[in-house]
């Protein structure tokens, strides 16, 4: 009879010793690894930070918004660490030099081939939880959009090309193109 193989746990104090470059995210104490992103990720990364951080800027908003990479530390404990491809942030108290301490209020994530099960499954589960209040999958290689509206408790499905609302503002709306 083989014996039970002990699964590996995990702190944020692993993630901190990992070799230079090498990037990794700590979901309940276990450990994903990130791959580079492609150039269409970092495209899209740079095309919603300009949008939303000039629709900030024009309202005079309070929220501010960090591409990845950005350390988002979700719960109050150290098995959970992740890196968001945009988190907006509209709670001052929750930033510090580390990063952000709690949920950010809007999260986008942009599907690469090998963070499919991790974007649709794993996060959607932890971000829902930790009080993420909108979470956005872009999925380059399907053309979609998924908008979880958690406060409203709604899931929509957009094509690259529509206009999507941004449940977190009343007067903002986003359309790839």
């Amino acid at each position: 009879m083989d014996a039970l193989k002990k699964e590996e746990f995990y702190t944020i104090d692993d993630i901190y010793a990992l070799p230079e470059g090498e990037r990794a995210e700590l979901i309940d104490g276990k450990l994903y690894n990130m791959a580079p992103p492609n150039t269409r990720h970092q495209r899209l990364i740079h095309f919603f930070d300009r949008e939303i951080g000039n629709y900030i800027q024009r309202k005079n908003g309070e929220c501010e918004v960090f591409p990845s990479p950005f350390a988002v530390f979700l719960n109050e404990d150290d098995v959970n660490y992740v890196e968001p491809d945009i988190s907006v942030i509209c709670d001052k108290n929750k930033l510090d030099d580390q990063g952000c301490h709690g949920a950010p209020d809007w999260i986008i994530e942009i599907v690469s081939p090998g963070s499919k099960s991790m974007d649709y499954m794993t996060k959607l589960f932890k971000y829902r939880t930790a009080g993420v209040r909108e979470y956005w999958i872009v999925d380059p290689m399907r053309g979609q959009v998924t908008v979880y509206g958690f406060e409203k408790d709604i899931v929509e499905q957009y094509s690259f090309g529509e206009e999507m609302a941004v449940g977190i503002y009343e007067d903002f709306s986003i359309t790839i193109e």
